[in-house]
């Protein structure tokens, strides 16, 4: 028998009525018990009279279609991953975030903003949706670029000094970095000071192109070790700036039952310790920025996640320029409840997004 595509637009025309009302209840209450659901359950939950042995039949079909499956200890059965895009993609109805839950989220994530730092704002963003969702909170942030008030040199030995960022949030960076030979503490101050007089207010990338657009007059102002200094540190220092993103996971033990086999507590461990490593991150963000709200990924949909057979529900969130510069979301079961999950996960990430524009 050819298997339809469950992702093309014909697909849900093409299931009867009677057979998208059971697909639907199917789903729904796995969602809510987590466990396979037989055909006499079904059919007094359906609205119409069915018996169990037509329940039946019509189980057989969307079994054939690939929708569900019967798992191995179970008579009952359960939604495939291909069963659950379909019905996130076709059936599921996303309902709007109640008020009283609207002003709890804001009122919580603002109370991390007020700390003045935005990673206190993310954490409390994570932390919140941990909370919500009962899974684990997830938020990548892209590394920023700080915006700078003041930088120095600090030698440590003939060979290194360590440059001290000031940023004008308030915060504090370190990094190492070579110095020329023959460079003299008197050279050192004096590139402190030339630096200091070119960062204020701009970040690393932009304090470079705007001593490379005077290159005639640096010239003229240090000397060629002093100048040597300038250039390679300030390549250093924004080659270090580059790092991976940052990362903030919340709520991880929701996502480990006391009761799980030993096979799905190690897929679920190598989940963590791959996002963990921050492999994939930089595609997760990739997609986020080009995409439009909220994603949702089931099971293999995405390599991060594809070994724990775990979803993620993730929207962007922008800064004041509209500029996508990070993603949050949940990460849990693939029974997670999408219904309630999507709009929390996206209201989040205007509220994330609000505050930020606001810093």
């Amino acid at each position: 028998m050819h298997r339809p595509d469950p992702r093309s637009s014909d697909f849900l025309e093409a299931l009867s009525a009677r057979s998208q009302d059971i697909f639907r209840r199917l789903v729904e209450r796995y969602i809510e018990t987590g466990e396979p659901v037989g055909s006499r359950a079904l059919s007094k939950m359906l609205d119409m009279q069915l018996s169990p042995a037509s329940v039946r039949n019509v189980m057989a079909d969307l079994e054939e279609l690939g929708l569900i499956a019967a798992p191995h200890t179970s008579a009952g059965r359960a939604p495939t991953q291909e069963g659950l895009r379909f019905f996130v993609d076709a059936m599921l109805e996303v309902g709007a975030v109640d008020e009283t839950e609207r002003e709890n989220i804001s009122r919580n994530i603002e109370g991390g903003a007020r700390a003045g730092k935005i990673e206190d704002l993310l954490n409390e963003a994570s932390v919140l949706l941990s909370g919500l969702s009962h899974g684990a909170g997830l938020v990548i942030a892209a590394k920023a670029d700080m915006i700078l008030k003041h930088i120095e040199f600090v030698r440590l030995d003939p060979e290194r000094a360590m440059a001290i960022l000031v940023g004008q949030d308030g915060q504090v960076e370190n990094r190492i970095i070579a110095l020329p030979p023959g460079l003299t503490p008197s050279a050192l101050q004096q590139a402190s000071n030339y630096l200091a007089h070119h960062v204020a207010g701009k970040t690393l990338k932009q304090a470079r192109e705007a001593i490379d657009a005077q290159n005639e007059k640096q010239a003229r102002e240090l000397d060629e070790i002093t100048g040597r200094l300038v250039d390679s540190g300030l390549a250093s220092m924004i080659e270090a700036e580059a790092g991976p993103p940052t990362l903030i996971v919340r709520g991880r033990a929701n996502l480990i039952d006391s009761t799980m086999a030993s096979g799905d507590l190690a897929r679920v461990r190598q989940l963590f310790d791959e996002i963990e490593s921050k492999k994939g991150l930089i595609e997760l963000l990739n997609d986020a920025e080009a995409a439009q709200g909220v994603r949702i990924f089931i099971g293999s949909e995405n390599k991060l996640f594809s070994l724990s057979g775990s979803s993620v529900v993730l929207s962007p969130y922008k800064d004041a320029t509209d500029k996508v510069v990070g993603v949050l979301g949940v990460i849990g079961p693939t029974r997670l409840n999408y219904a309630r999950i999507v709009p929390v996960v996206d209201y989040t990430a205007h509220v994330v997004s609000r505050l930020i524009g606001r810093k």
